[in-house]
């Protein structure tokens, strides 16, 4: 018996959404060994770091000249004469329910300061990854339908010298002659919208540099291509080339690049927080640094990593979505 052509488009549908599947499943796999990787290198932090952590906490705590009585009942209280597996299963078992256990210096509960300072970092944060993206975009057609005249110009001079220069430079010229010269912003900011307008444009700013620069390749590699042609032999206008043809093909290492740079995001806040004075994630860590109050530490971490792979994974998938190759084995 041969199959109709309603069979033959079934089972097609059929290998065509088992791929998906078995690709996403895949990529959901190898985000969660990364993230158990992950896992156990910030949990390393503490047993590998130099001199005894029972010792280092009581010093944290005030306690100048512990006595041996002291640190053995810290010792027994931290689960520090455990082995190390079980201290690991211990720590992910806690991780896992959210509670990263006590700041070595407040003895308050790590998660408890972490919420009360997460909303600022999220604000300034979530601002940045929206000016990075807009200006990337912006900046990169700009310079894709313009190519080799003054709007393209400026703009590789502009990924030039964001590429060069590190993010503090900026934030520091921009509290110089910004908030302090011109009284745009605040000195000391308090948690708000357009608090952090400035720092969050500063980030995003910097950012958005080499973001351009890979959009801007790929925009150009695309419109000198094949498909390019034919849409131009058929009386498509420039500008609909770089739209409707270019762009789609150019978003995926995009995308791929905003996913990479999340952790990147997350990492370069402290310097950002402290310079602008923002009472977020980052300015609790340099505090924690300081005092070297590794609970707290290891939670910053470890959130960093696993936004990192939440990131990748759902560009990954959306990946998935926009273009069927990537289903392929191997791939």
């Amino acid at each position: 018996m041969g199959y109709g052509p309603e069979q033959v488009i079934d089972i097609t549908q059929i290998k065509v959404r088992g791929g998906l599947v078995l690709a996403a499943l895949i990529r959901c796999l190898q985000a969660g060994l990364t993230a158990l990787a992950a896992c156990v290198i910030v949990w390393a932090l503490l047993p590998l770091a130099p001199g005894d952590v029972a010792t280092r906490v009581l010093l944290a705590r005030g306690v100048e000249t512990p006595s041996a009585a002291e640190i053995e009942a810290t010792r027994e209280a931290l689960g520090l004469n455990n082995p190390l597996p079980v201290q690991f299963v211990q720590w992910l078992g806690n991780v896992l329910q959210g509670d990263f256990g006590q700041s070595f210096t407040s003895q308050a509960s790590v998660t408890q300061e972490i919420l009360e300072r997460l909303p600022a970092t999220l604000i300034l944060l979530g601002l940045a990854l929206a000016f990075s993206i807009v200006f990337s975009l912006i900046f990169a057609l700009l310079a894709a339908a313009f190519r080799d005249h003054w709007p393209d110009h400026l703009v590789r001079l502009y990924t030039q010298i964001g590429a060069a220069l590190p993010t503090f430079v900026f934030a520091l010229l921009a509290l110089t002659f910004l908030v302090v010269g011109f009284q745009m912003g605040q000195v000391l900011s308090d948690v708000t919208w357009r608090a952090a307008l400035i720092p969050a444009f500063i980030i995003g700013l910097d950012r958005a540099a080499s973001w351009t620069q890979l959009l801007r390749a790929g925009l150009l590699e695309a419109m000198a291509s094949g498909y390019a042609d034919v849409a131009r032999t058929r009386g498509a206008s420039e500008r609909r080339i770089l739209l409707r043809h270019a762009l789609p093909n150019a978003i995926l290492p995009f995308l791929t690049a905003i996913g990479v740079s999340v952790g990147a995001l997350i990492g370069g806040a402290p310097l950002i927080e402290a310079i602008f004075t923002w009472p977020g994630l980052g300015a609790y860590l340099l505090e924690a640094l300081s005092a070297r109050n590794y609970p707290v530490i290891q939670a910053y971490v470890l959130i960093a990593a696993l936004s990192y792979v939440t990131a990748a994974l759902l560009v990954d998938l959306t990946a998935l979505l926009i273009d069927p190759r990537l289903r392929e084995p191997g791939r």
